[in-house]
């Protein structure tokens, strides 16, 4: 169990890092990987208008004949870069395996070990549930409430009840860590997964309680149906009192410090002590002071713990039995592994194939050693130079940002003083840690797999638990260098950019200027802006939990958000299924502070020149081409519903209509009139930055 640091990411498995080469239109010699430019021009339907649809324009001619492949929700742009990822890991696991295993580091023997016992398929099935059995054989021996709590607090098994838990920042002090609690335990991504009036969830929901009952069959219980709809009718009510996603986001409303006494008074049919200790953890710290425990869901909580306690522990018994198969489905026989999937990849994603084996190999070291790989990653992938020019290019966003503030004529001097303090106090990490974890700890068997797997859960959590007293150490990672991905912490005032997206089409050091820093240029003046979005806003420049705004200039700000959350309610990215913009607000405000602070970076790196003109398309245009290139997309509509009900990122076609609409610049570019499906008029655009 294991709550994130408050940080902001760019996807939902999406993207950051990157190289420009300032001041000339085109890198000498090369070629770029999309047109002669940067941008591919033949993916554009020109028959449909910018304003009409600035993503269909941009992408509509590719998106008629795009196909998804039968193991993907999706395909287009960040999948590519995902992909690209993955066969790189595997390439490092493959030559792990080509070498003799003596000339092997103990990291690289670790990570060859691992990935040959996910691999090896004909062992899995050989041994059958045998070595699942001390775990499924503890699970049915729990006879009391403080059992069931002890196996949800466990850290090697990983299953989490009505509440999860995780070592944390304090969001006061960002130099110490802290307890998080917080709701937890459905099997399904969200609540409305059993909550909202929607024909196609109820089919969804069918199929789950379909699942489970199969699953128990698989495991030889008896009564499978009947136990399955037990388990599912406990997930239910845990949902009905659960919080929605908009509310779980609010800093304001998740952040209920107490003592471990005061949480027993709020919740106390919960056991707290056996649930605490199974982890490691008490009611006090190493100096004997009470310890501080943070909890999201405050109103939540009673409910839940009533709900714990009203349940027969047979119900609890068969419920974690559920949750461990589904969790160590990957690692047991076939007949799990697919069952999983066909709910889990099918139902939910609309996925018809599971992903390769060895695919899935790459993903397990990443997730269980991921700097150990990303050691190996960087050295053949990310080299110093590439580091440095994406330094380069975030000090020229951040530059950007400093000229911005000073002139915005909605934040009054005071505001604008602290804002200017909290920007020069960014920190920014680029491509991977200075320091590498040390795995030194970890227990890795060729020939037991799922012993690995509780061995990695434990190792993590205790790296966390033997310094919860100490100072925090901030020079530690939340990502992989693999990772396609970037995020803002705003616990420690940093945006961090791992190296797997320096490439096409967010940096290609062949293309425009203008192409580049429309796309990462934009993805970074994103990341950035996080630290000013309705959230991160909160966070003062030594990353605590601190209002720092005038009242005035809080009010202008939340106007433009309320105004911003109003445009994206409308978006219907399936018949009767709208975004939540109160559910995307961070995002949403990254997108378009994003864009328009990458615009004015690009302006500033003309040095005054004119842009040149390619191909017909002035350098806004391109600018603006290449951001809505980036969010190249087609999704499964599965995917999509459960990205609309689960996640905090608007789907793509709406971050390229939402962000592009609200700037001026685009107006002009593209000659949007009145008229077209997105124009806005001048005094309903809103403006962050």
């Amino acid at each position: 169990m294991s709550r994130p640091l408050s940080r902001r990411s760019l996807f939902m498995a999406g993207a950051l890092a990157c190289a420009l080469l300032a001041g000339t239109a085109l890198a000498e010699g090369g070629h770029t990987q999309y047109g002669t430019w940067g941008v591919d021009l033949t993916a554009m339907d020109k028959s449909v208008k910018p304003g009409d649809n600035f993503f269909d324009y941009v992408n509509g001619t590719w998106l008629k004949t795009a196909v998804i492949p039968p193991d993907r929700a999706s395909t287009g742009a960040f999948q590519d870069l995902r992909i690209l990822s993955e066969k790189r890991m595997k390439e490092i696991a493959a030559s792990l395996d080509s070498q003799p295993y003596a000339s092997l580091s103990d990291e690289e023997k670790k990570l060859r070990d691992l990935y040959d016992a996910f691999m090896d398929t004909k062992q899995i099935d050989a041994r059958g549930l045998a070595p699942a059995k001390p775990d499924l054989d503890y699970i049915a021996s729990l006879n009391s409430l403080e059992d069931v709590a002890t196996a949800m607090g466990r850290p090697d098994l990983g299953l989490d009840g009505p509440f999860g838990g995780g070592i944390g920042i304090n969001a006061k002090d960002s130099s110490k860590y802290q307890i998080d609690l917080g709701q937890s335990g459905l099997g399904m991504p969200d609540r409305d997964y059993y909550l909202k009036d929607d024909p196609a969830l109820a089919k969804t929901r069918d199929a789950y309680k379909a699942h489970l009952a199969k699953m128990f069959t698989l495991a030889g219980f008896s009564d499978a149906q009947s136990r399955a709809q037990a388990v599912y009718d406990l997930e239910y009510k845990m949902a009905q009192v659960e919080w929605p996603r908009e509310e779980r986001r609010d800093i304001d409303k998740i952040y209920n410090p107490m003592t471990l006494a005061q949480l027993k008074a709020l919740a106390p049919q919960f056991p707290w002590d056996a649930f605490l200790k199974a982890g490691g953890l008490t009611g006090t710290d190493k100096f004997g002071h009470d310890r501080i425990m943070i909890v999201a869901e405050k109103s939540a909580f009673p409910q839940l713990a009533k709900i714990f306690a009203d349940t027969p522990i047979p119900v609890w018994r068969d419920y974690l039995t559920a949750h461990y198969l589904h969790a160590y489905a990957a690692y047991l026989p076939t007949a799990f592994d697919q069952e999983d999937f066909a709910f889990y990849g099918t139902v939910l994603q609309g996925n018809t194939q599971q992903l390769p084996r060895d695919t899935r190999a790459a993903h397990l070291l990443d997730g269980a050693m991921g700097e150990a790989l990303g050691k190996l990653y960087v050295a053949k992938y990310f080299p110093p130079s590439a580091k440095a020019k994406a330094v380069e290019l975030v000090d020229n966003l951040l530059k950007a940002y400093d000229a911005d503030i000073r002139t915005l004529a909605w934040m009054t001097p005071a505001t604008r003083e602290k804002a200017l303090y909290k920007l020069h106090h960014f920190g920014v990490k680029i491509g991977y840690p200075d320091k590498w974890r040390d795995y030194s700890k970890l227990v890795i068997s060729r020939d037991d797999l799922i012993g690995d797997i509780k061995r990695a859960n434990a190792f993590e959590w205790n790296r966390n638990l033997v310094r919860i007293d100490n100072a925090v150490d901030k020079s530690e990672w939340g990502m992989t260098p693999p990772t396609v991905n970037a995020y803002d912490n705003f616990q420690w005032n940093e945006i961090v950019f791992p190296a797997a997206i320096l490439q096409p089409p967010f940096f290609d050091p062949n293309a425009d200027d203008a192409v580049n820093y429309g796309g990462i240029g934009a993805v970074i003046g994103h990341e950035i802006s996080h630290g000013f979005d309705d959230q991160g806003s909160k966070f003062d420049a030594t990353g605590a939990f601190n209002n720092w705004w005038t009242p005035a200039d809080r009010a202008a700000f939340e106007e433009r958000v309320k105004a911003l959350g109003a445009q994206y309610d409308s978006y219907e990215p399936l018949p009767g299924l709208h975004i939540k913009g109160e559910n995307t607000m961070g995002e949403n405000i990254a997108d378009n502070a994003g864009i328009a602070i990458a615009l004015k970076a690009y302006h500033i790196s003309l040095g005054g020149k004119p842009a040149p003109v390619l191909d017909g398309y002035t350098g806004d245009q391109r600018f603006y081409l290449s951001y809505g290139q980036i969010w190249r997309t087609k999704m499964r509509e599965d995917a999509l519903r459960q990205q609309v009900l689960s996640n905090e990122h608007s789907p793509a076609e709406f971050r390229a209509i939402g962000a592009t609409r609200n700037q001026d610049d685009w107006y002009a570019a593209f000659n949007v009139q009145s008229g077209e499906k997105y124009y806005l008029p001048p005094d309903k655009r809103v403006h962050f930055w």
